[in-house]
């Protein structure tokens, strides 16, 4: 029998905006060996193709996806109750996923879509978010972003998942991250020297990471053994 204690969280990746799975892939695997080995990473492309320029156009090569498209001002999106259906009808296809982690604008999604699932508004298919890991996040609500009609009531109540929140000082972003932060309850977060970026880990924020790492380790592998010893009932029941 598999040794639930190695098992790996699997956790699913959304990208920034206009950018790509392939592209999120490449720049979380900078990250150490020591916590990239640790997690069993799945990266997804947007639904939708860039509909403009994208902020990476000879940086990293296309195809550019996002999940859903903002106006100038931020306050109203498109595009984005198919995104939500869209992913889980992936995560029911490709699943179970432990968690989900999300770059800037795939950030924001993983972020609401916890607390839609708590709500009962979205992911009523799929097995319950265990934690995130939110890099350069924003909070829909929050001063710059307006609130999509179906993530109305994510942010009612304090999200009760655990979570690491990536946030740097120079980002633009940041008061937003830290909106987003202070929804969480008792959330981890690593602040960082740098923008808007996915960053290197120092020892300080590779500490932080692995013991989040090792928390949720611990979570998932007791959650597959009362899996477990409920389909063993269960077999037990239909056998009696």
């Amino acid at each position: 029998m598999e040794d639930q204690k190695q098992k790996k969280p699997r956790i699913l990746c959304l990208h920034g905006f206009r950018t790509s799975g392939e592209i999120l892939k490449k720049s979380v695997l900078r990250w150490p060996e020591i916590v990239t080995e640790k997690l069993d990473l799945v990266f997804l492309d947007g639904k939708f193709r860039a509909q403009g320029k994208s902020d990476v156009e000879g940086i990293f090569d296309p195809p550019y996806y996002e999940w859903f498209q903002p106006k100038k001002d931020f306050t109203v999106y498109s595009n984005f109750e198919e995104s939500v259906a869209y992913i889980e009808d992936y995560m029911l296809k490709n699943g179970p996923f432990d968690g989900l982690l999300g770059f800037s604008q795939g950030a924001m999604i993983a972020a609401a879509l916890s607390g839609m699932q708590a709500q009962g508004v979205a992911l009523g298919k799929v097995d319950k978010i265990k934690f995130l890991i939110i890099i350069a996040g924003g909070k829909f609500g929050g001063k710059k972003f307006g609130m999509p009609k179906l993530a109305s009531k994510a942010f009612s109540k304090p999200i009760d998942c655990p979570s690491i929140h990536f946030i740097g000082e120079r980002d633009s972003m940041k008061p937003e991250s830290i909106a987003l932060l202070e929804a969480f309850v008792d959330p981890t977060v690593i602040y960082h020297p740098k923008g808007h970026i996915i960053p290197t880990l120092d020892d300080k924020s590779l500490k932080t990471m692995l013991g989040f790492i090792d928390e949720i380790q611990r979570m998932v592998s007791e959650d597959n053994q009362k899996a477990l010893i409920r389909k063993g009932m269960k077999a037990l029941i239909s056998f009696l």
